[in-house]
């Protein structure tokens, strides 16, 4: 009876837009006691989370509680842990971890969908967060995690680990915005990331028995599996991932726009692409520009999962970047071609100057955990918004857009120089891959206009019934006033 009184009251209190209000322990700690982590969600990147927890035990840090919904990938990592003499609870249900007044921290690796409510929940119970990117699913859940974190007076930290490359890219970020190389003109995001074909399901797929699925499908949809794999593979589907703009993208659109230092959506933004190349169970764009029309200068995102070739491994290289950003100014340019480094170029594309190092990203978290200054994080939960927004316009005006010839769009975009020119490499990106664009269609999206200090859009009904998602009961992303 207690079990199912309590079910059923956190279910209410989930429908009603509050979870937790329990607080955690460490609050009345002093700041030289040890921090309990929990990690949550390590089938990938949390495996990451994990190690970089276990090197900050000189920090105060301790693992204390694993949770993840496949019991396969918990067993695995609690043995290892337990060979390190390391000893953890663990926990299958994330809700129980945000009931244990003993952890003051939690760190989010999770798949896409559930990191809003993973971190809403984890702040209403006292505790600081570290959630990966993109910090949400859908552009509204993003601004609900900041209300959260500043209402309960959290730290929250966005695992867009570039943004610890102080001596690195933040030197080159400053270097631009003092003006030393001029007007900015163009800050250019690429994706350029090999993505091959995910294959094709013959019917309803079986869900591994070591899965708890509905606690895998949270506050998405519980469907079938009609993929072949359950695991990563979601980064490919729209009720769970955000295609490769989402996933690897993310890193980078968050350096375009830091070197723009914009603090709010872009006022414009179209798309153009489609998944191309092979036919899968993936509905995500595999080749992808999003153009989002600041006024100072345009931001342009380029996503390419095919190699350079069809038959090749190789993938393209623009300016020297594959994965990385190109800031065009009128003295020269800056490329970031790591997540921890940069070069800046006269316009005859000599070396001005190198700017490179990098802080350990999981500590930085610990540092502000301590100082309770949000000021101290190097990637605070308002910057991961802001960028992970940015991807998801981009895909709203991607789902919205229409089949069309090449001609039609280059006619439509030819009045913005950056804007063709990024659309003519494209077509011949494709072409070297055997994709004939006359038989296999781009999609263009619409111009969307962006109120950029409500966050909604300007006059179009169907791309604002996409800033938020449908959530399923009881997984309900509260709403903070």
């Amino acid at each position: 009876m207690t079990n199912r009184r309590r079910f059923l009251t956190q279910s209410v209190a989930a429908s009603t837009g509050v979870f937790y209000i329990a607080k955690t322990s460490w609050a009345q700690k002093s700041p030289g006691d040890t921090i309990n982590m929990a990690v949550i969600g390590f089938g990938g990147r949390g495996s990451s989370h994990i190690s970089g927890y276990k090197g900050l035990k000189d920090e105060g840090v301790r693992l204390a509680a694993l949770c993840d919904v496949d019991s396969n990938v918990m067993s695995k990592h609690v043995q290892a842990l337990d060979k390190d003499k390391i000893k953890v609870t663990p926990y299958t249900d994330m809700r129980r971890v945000f009931d244990d007044k003993s952890i003051d921290a939690v760190s989010i690796a999770t798949p896409n969908h559930w990191h809003a409510p993973a971190s809403i929940w984890a702040i209403q119970a006292g505790k600081d967060v570290y959630v990966e990117k993109p910090v949400s699913h859908c552009v509204w859940e993003g601004r609900q995690i900041v209300k959260a974190a500043r209402k309960h007076s959290k730290i929250v930290q966005t695992g867009t680990q570039a943004r610890s490359s102080r001596t690195g890219l933040a030197a080159a970020v400053k270097f631009v915005q003092d003006g030393n190389l001029g007007k900015v003109l163009l800050s250019r995001g690429l994706c350029y990331k090999r993505r091959g074909s995910i294959g094709k399901a013959e019917g309803e797929q079986k869900v591994p028995d070591s899965v708890e699925f509905d606690l895998w499908c949270g506050p998405g949809p519980k469907k079938p599996l009609t993929r072949k794999k359950l695991h990563y593979d979601w980064h490919w589907t729209w009720d769970y991932g955000n295609g490769d703009l989402g996933n690897q993208g993310i890193h980078q659109m968050d350096i375009a726009r830091w070197f723009l230092g914009e603090m709010e959506l872009a006022p414009s933004v179209w798309s153009v692409g489609g998944r191309l190349g092979y036919e899968d169970d993936g509905e995500t764009a595999n080749t992808q520009i999003i153009y989002h029309g600041y006024e100072k200068a345009p931001l342009i995102f380029e996503v390419r999962g095919l190699p350079s070739t069809k038959d090749g491994k190789d993938m393209d290289k623009y300016k020297g970047a594959g994965v990385g950003v190109i800031v065009e100014c009128e003295g020269g340019t800056v490329v970031v071609s790591s997540y921890s480094g940069a070069v800046a170029l006269d316009k005859e594309g000599k070396e001005i100057q190198k700017f490179s190092g990098s802080e350990d990203h999981f500590k930085n978290f610990i540092h502000a955990c301590r100082s309770r200054r949000v000021d101290d994080l190097h990637a605070d939960i308002l910057e991961g918004h802001l960028s992970s927004a940015l991807c998801h316009t981009g895909n709203i005006s991607h789902r919205l857009g229409q089949a069309q010839n090449p001609d039609a769009i280059l006619e439509t975009i030819k009045g913005d120089k950056f804007a063709a020119e990024t659309f003519e490499r494209m077509k011949e990106h494709l072409a070297k891959n055997d994709v004939d664009l006359s038989k296999d269609k781009l999609t263009l999206g619409p111009v969307l206009k962006m109120n950029g200090k409500d966050e909604r859009f300007i006059d179009h009904d169907a791309a604002n019934a996409m800033l938020k998602d449908t959530y399923r009961e009881p997984f309900v992303v509260p709403e903070i006033s």
